[in-house]
């Protein structure tokens, strides 16, 4: 596959660009961001309310939050999360200005690099006609890829906890990547972070999710061409748990 992607034609850089530039229209109003987590949820992502911007800080009550307005707001989140409509109406209409994260390990892995290594992987991955599922930008610097899990409940000897993934820099093979499974989650578009910052839908959820090892090839060659890039590295201590 290397030798395949290994050039840049002029077509992968319009496309990059074209990515770069491109955010889906999302509604500012209630309506809006309610029909966005309705129709994540929709497609299988369970969701939980999470912490918001309060200002350059974090809404919870923590000082010095580590990763303001991206953690749970709840240490259940883990059994909170749900894909029910009501629910999330519920939680969207009383709590308007709370973000969401979405459980992964359930239903849906999140493969996560950075922001640089990620658009080009896609143009790579779109050029090849590979499957892509939904992809979320973060404007901290990341690109996060969802995919369908590698752990279910019947091949738990297989699970692993996202502990062993979240700083993957560390690992040869895998640098830059983080792979956000069972004991993991990430913020669901649309999310609102410090400093008028966001994270925003690049491919929605209307796309399935494809096997997570269809994309790993391509994702870890992307990211092993752009490691120890400084502005690769935005981001690089979320999430934790709390």
């Amino acid at each position: 596959m290397s030798a395949e992607f290994g050039g840049r034609t002029g077509r992968q850089g319009r496309l990059s660009q074209w990515l770069r530039g491109r955010r889906p229209k999302q509604a500012a109003d209630e309506g809006g961001r309610e029909t966005l987590l309705l129709a994540a949820a929709a497609a299988g992502l369970p969701l939980a309310p999470a912490a918001h911007p309060a200002g350059y800080r974090c809404s919870c009550d923590r000082v010095g939050c580590p990763t303001p307005a991206r953690h749970p707001v709840s240490f259940a989140w883990q059994t909170q999360s749900t894909t029910d409509r009501a629910q999330i109406e519920r939680w969207a209409r009383h709590q308007p200005q709370a973000n969401f994260i979405t459980a992964t390990g359930m239903v849906h892995d999140v493969l996560d690099v950075p922001l640089d290594a990620g658009h080009e992987a896609l143009t790579r991955l779109l050029d090849a006609g590979i499957e892509v599922g939904p992809v979320a930008e973060s404007d901290d610097g990341r690109l996060l890829f969802f995919t369908l899990t590698r752990g279910t409940p019947e091949d738990e000897d297989e699970w692993w906890p996202c502990e062993l993934d979240c700083h993957p820099e560390t690992m040869d093979e895998h640098p830059g990547l983080r792979w956000h499974c069972r004991g993991s989650y990430v913020l669901v578009p649309p999310a609102r972070l410090p400093g008028n910052q966001s994270v925003h839908w690049v491919r929605g959820p209307e796309h399935p999710l494809p096997d997570p090892l269809s994309l790993l090839e391509v994702l870890t060659e992307s990211c092993a061409r752009h490691v120890g890039d400084p502005s690769d590295q935005a981001g690089a201590a979320w999430p934790l748990r709390r």
